[in-house]
């Protein structure tokens, strides 16, 4: 016997339906009016300052629907900077220096070409756990969707023929996600917050590249989430042990009181997309064992 369907599913047009219906409105000065308009619809009513909760709530819902529809319960999320070069196009940032100062920041940025490909490696070997018993998906690679590391690990997962995930942010120059993020997956946004929220929702492992402000704006507030409790533990690998140790002082900061040598044991340093995928692996044996 069928199972009657609810009386709101059966007996209201869908939203949808109605949006539509208003579209075919008979053209009076009342139907004109914007205050006529359906809510939803209303961009500059979206816009108005006081509506800020709502576009919260909005990005909040939009990737997490759409990511879970997409049957995706677990990332392994890259950062990274944008602006280091792939292998190949490495000599031609040296070629186009033209003083000095240039030349030397030139030279810092093909050192740390090998990256790319490390992150690509990486995104390549996450993109190759199956999918599980009841059809979900664990380290679906996700990063900001940018160029440069980010373009690397959406990439690598493209080389496994696997879907991956990028988390773009609106900015005022003229800038589009990498060819290599899946476009259904693909999602834009306004708030910083949000954006890293999303990172982290569905975090299984994270790597963190050579970057600037960005990648140590995300990796501080994940380690300070992991060390305040907010969030439980998972693996977490810094790439260029040199770099990270050159613009940090991690030390430091342990001998000057305001972290724990503890806090020091929240991360691990690799070179290669090898040794951070075994920690990954490690760290979730073990978790399995306790």
């Amino acid at each position: 016997m069928t199972k009657e369907k609810q009386p709101h599913r059966s007996r209201f047009h869908k939203a949808k339906d109605d949006a539509e219906f208003a579209q075919q409105a008979t053209s009076t000065p009342q139907t004109a009016s914007a205050a006529y308009r359906l809510a939803f619809q209303d961009t500059d009513f979206l816009l108005r300052e006081d509506l800020r909760p709502v576009r919260f709530q909005l990005e909040l819902l939009k990737p997490e629907l759409l990511l879970d529809e997409a049957k995706i319960e677990s990332t392994l999320v890259i950062y990274g900077s944008a602006r280091i070069p792939e292998p190949g196009e490495a000599d031609a940032l040296e070629t186009a220096a033209t003083d000095d100062a240039s030349r030397n920041i030139a030279r810092r940025l093909k050192a740390k070409a090998k990256y790319y490909e490390e992150a690509r490696g990486l995104a390549r070997l996450a993109s190759q756990v199956p999918v599980d018993a009841n059809g979900d998906r664990h380290f679906v690679v996700c990063s900001g969707g940018g160029p440069s590391i980010m373009e690397a690990a959406n990439r690598g997962a493209a080389d496994e023929g696997r879907e991956s995930i990028g988390l773009n942010i609106v900015l005022p120059h003229e800038q589009a996600p990498n060819r290599y993020v899946t476009p259904e997956l693909s999602f834009q946004f306004h708030y910083f917050a949000l954006r890293k929220m999303h990172f982290l929702l569905r975090a299984r492992a994270v790597a963190v590249f050579p970057g600037g402000f960005g990648t140590f704006d995300e990796m501080f507030e994940l380690l300070t989430l992991i060390q305040t409790g907010k969030i439980k533990p998972i693996p977490i690998v810094l790439f260029g042990k040199s770099f990270w140790n050159r613009v940090v002082n991690f030390e430091a900061l342990v001998e000057e009181g305001v972290v724990s040598a503890r806090d020091l044991d929240l991360f691990s340093f690799v070179e290669t997309a090898e040794e951070a995928w075994t920690i990954i692996q490690d760290f979730y044996a073990n978790a399995a064992h306790h």
